[in-house]
């Protein structure tokens, strides 16, 4: 999960990049077809024909949906808010993970971790606070796209169960793929540098190598642990939205992250003790 997610800042600070001169729809694009040719190439001397071969299709077809859902609200969100502010805010998925873990998963989630999820949605309201300076529409379509890549990571650590690692990243960007392709001859931009196209190569490069092994972790554990994890992704982020665009979190900002990966420690930190319980 670790490597995974500390793919993640390089791959949204490619995207705030590229965000200010290309289309939405083409960054997109090659995010997700990126990342289908990538774990192609990977997968398909193994597996043939059997990485269509879900036993689940709805759930998959769902999955990549909210996959692409998330994706795109990011992508129009982070040009407007500054990257460790996106990252803070993205936060909340995790939260929202734990919490829906027990009706959709049924796992089990004590008291004191249900406190933690609603202390580390606190924290979120600090990093946010309404009429700070912040675009209140990219906030919202942040804290959708935490909302609907929430359910993709329910919906992963689920159909997990039926299906192997490398089917589920495959579909995760089959129907973005799909979508995207067929809507590129409208929007399409020639990359305007080598850099460009290098960023544009690397999004579906990143992309793909960190959700195949956030995949694999949710496979070996329960959400309610993994999940928590993704927070280290603020150090990297904080570092390149320095040294890249020259933003640096205010204090309310550090404060309110600090309160949220404090309460996904203590998730952990409670479940590590729930599992070690006769």
């Amino acid at each position: 999960m670790c490597a995974g997610v500390s793919m993640f800042p390089f791959m949204n600070a490619a995207v705030k990049l590229l965000g200010a001169d290309y289309p939405v729809a083409q960054i997109v694009w090659a995010r997700f077809t990126g990342h289908l040719l990538v774990m192609l190439l990977v997968f398909l001397p193994q597996y043939g024909r059997r990485l269509l071969a879900t036993r689940r299709p709805a759930v998959q077809i769902g999955r990549s949906l909210l996959m692409l859902v998330s994706n795109m609200m990011f992508v129009v969100a982070i040009t407007r808010v500054p990257l460790a502010t996106a990252s803070a805010i993205g936060f909340t998925s995790p939260l929202i993970v734990t919490a829906l873990s027990v009706p959709i998963l049924h796992e089990s989630v004590g008291i004191r971790r249900w406190s933690a999820v609603v202390i580390g949605f606190a924290g979120a309201l600090l990093v946010i606070r309404p009429g700070a300076g912040l675009h209140d529409l990219a906030v919202l379509l942040l804290l959708l796209s935490s909302g609907a890549y929430a359910l993709y990571q329910i919906a992963t650590r689920w159909v997990s169960f039926y299906d192997d690692a490398a089917i589920g990243i495959i579909f995760a960007a089959l129907l973005g793929s799909l979508v995207m392709t067929a809507t590129l001859p409208f929007v399409f931009v020639m990359p305007r540098s080598a850099l460009d196209i290098l960023l544009f190569a690397s999004l579906g490069l990143l992309g793909g190598a960190g959700h195949y092994l956030v995949i694999r972790a949710f496979q070996s554990g329960p959400a309610a642990v993994i999940a928590p994890l993704g927070y280290i992704e603020l150090i990297g982020t904080t570092i390149l939205g320095y040294a890249i665009f020259g933003n640096f979190p205010d204090l309310w900002t550090w404060i309110g992250a600090a309160i949220i990966i404090a309460s996904g420690l203590y998730i952990a930190f409670r479940e590590r003790l729930r599992s070690a319980a006769p």
